[in-house]
């Protein structure tokens, strides 16, 4: 798990609709870096997904038996 950096930034924010310039990408990616720092040690060891996608997936699947 990397932090992303602000090109990423600026095309998650573009794809969420939510169009940012430059400038506002860089501190996007800067103030989200402890958090990604913070996780960095359990990353790969969570027992669910961290994608919101997903995660919502996974909450409407159903299970056979």
């Amino acid at each position: 798990m990397t932090k992303p950096s602000p090109k990423e930034a600026l095309v998650m924010a573009d794809v969420a609709g939510v169009p940012v310039d430059g400038e506002v990408a860089a501190r996007i990616s800067n103030s989200i870096s402890p958090a990604f720092a913070g996780f960095a040690p359990v990353a790969g060891t969570l027992p669910f997904d961290l994608e919101p996608a997903s995660f919502v997936l996974a909450q409407t699947a159903k299970v056979s038996k």
